[in-house]
């Protein structure tokens, strides 16, 4: 005889598999403290982004004068899926219409602020085993970046001609955040504090001093030796 099983509705349903991760709309507006990782919260699950900065690093800032910056419009937090998925998307792009080496890109958050869950039994008899809202502290679950109106989210270095292609990359990379954000061309000098004009002023006086991606001002202010020129005395 062949053996048959018969369920009774009395039975259990069987687990269908793991659930998904929570929406966004979850954890999407900044209404707790900040609370970081730290000895006291043990156990946060590495964010989803490992890395920031992409593209040609370490090129000087002399080869790519425009930059293009994304900036936030709302107060909430990002997760760190959503940072990477926007890294992704903007990378891929650049690559494809600017070229790898034509451009320097940089997340400017890092997902400090923890998430947390207070998980609930979702099977047979789970009424005997929780407790509600009886130590509802949850555990943690992600990761999240908390930006205000008019931060930087993502910042983009590169050749003038190339300009148009880095706004159309940050425009895709929008539809990887929640809420709004704006796009604008920077009117400084790549990832520098100077304006274009300034930056061939004060370069022409030979008063800045390349320092990698940046530059340092070289000011008024010093011994004398350093300002007409003269060897230093030994």
């Amino acid at each position: 005889f062949g053996s048959r099983v018969i369920s009774s509705a009395a039975d259990p349903p069987a687990a269908t598999g793991a659930m998904g991760r929570r929406p966004n709309k979850c954890y999407r507006y900044c209404k707790n403290k900040p609370y970081p990782k730290s000895r006291f919260c043990r156990g946060v699950p590495d964010p989803k982004i490992r890395i920031y900065e992409v593209g040609k690093k370490k090129i000087p800032c002399d080869e790519f004068p425009a930059a293009v910056h994304m900036v936030s419009d709302e107060l909430q937090q990002i997760s760190s899926e959503a940072l990477e998925a926007a890294r992704i998307a903007a990378n891929k792009y650049m690559v494809s219409n600017a070229g790898k080496d034509f451009f320097h890109l940089r997340m400017r958050p890092h997902p400090y602020q923890v998430l947390r869950i207070n998980k609930m039994l979702s099977c047979a008899g789970a009424d005997r085993l929780q407790t509600g809202m009886r130590g509802a502290w949850g555990k943690s679950y992600g990761t999240a970046a908390r930006v205000n109106i008019g931060q930087v989210l993502m910042s983009i270095r590169t050749k003038e001609e190339k300009c148009a292609i880095a706004v159309e990359a940050l425009r895709r990379a929008k539809f990887k955040f929640p809420g709004r954000q704006k796009v604008h061309v920077s009117s400084r000098w790549g990832f520098t504090r100077f304006t274009k004009e300034d930056y061939a002023k004060w370069k022409g006086f030979g008063r800045l001093i390349p320092n990698g991606v940046d530059v340092q001002w070289l000011s008024s202010r010093g011994p004398l030796w350093r300002l007409i020129g003269r060897p230093k005395k030994k």
